[in-house]
């Protein structure tokens, strides 16, 4: 499956976002747990929020929890995280990734990645 992500940008501090990742591929449509992972300037790789194939279940950092909103539409392949009240710790690539089986938060666990997005947020 081969995933496309976009949506980022330059927002200041407070501001809301919404990143899209769009899969493809002659499975994709519903077959994959989804994620999105973040990486800082100078920074490892970190899970941000997960959903199941169902869209029944999802996982969240502790970091994000309560601002982001992960959610998945299966007709248009697209997963989506909606990221409120953002802060400039905010501030990475966002990459979005898929795998089969369950939720994890462990980035080696995922097969698939997309190219990633940068999200600025300014103070």
């Amino acid at each position: 499956v081969q995933l496309q992500a976009s949506g980022g940008g330059l927002v200041q501090a407070g501001d809301s976002l919404r990143l899209s990742c769009v899969a493809s591929g002659p499975t994709a449509r519903s077959s994959y747990v989804m994620a999105w992972f973040r990486q800082a300037a100078e920074k490892e790789r970190e899970f941000v929020a997960a959903i199941s194939v169902s869209a029944l279940n999802s996982a969240y950092s502790d970091s994000v929890k309560g601002r982001f909103t992960i959610s998945r539409d299966n007709t248009k392949s697209t997963v989506y995280l909606q990221m409120n009240s953002l802060r400039p710790e905010d501030t990475a690539v966002y990459y979005c990734a898929a795998r089969i089986a369950e939720i994890s938060t462990k980035d080696f666990e995922y097969r698939y990645w997309g190219q990633g997005t940068l999200v600025t947020v300014s103070s």
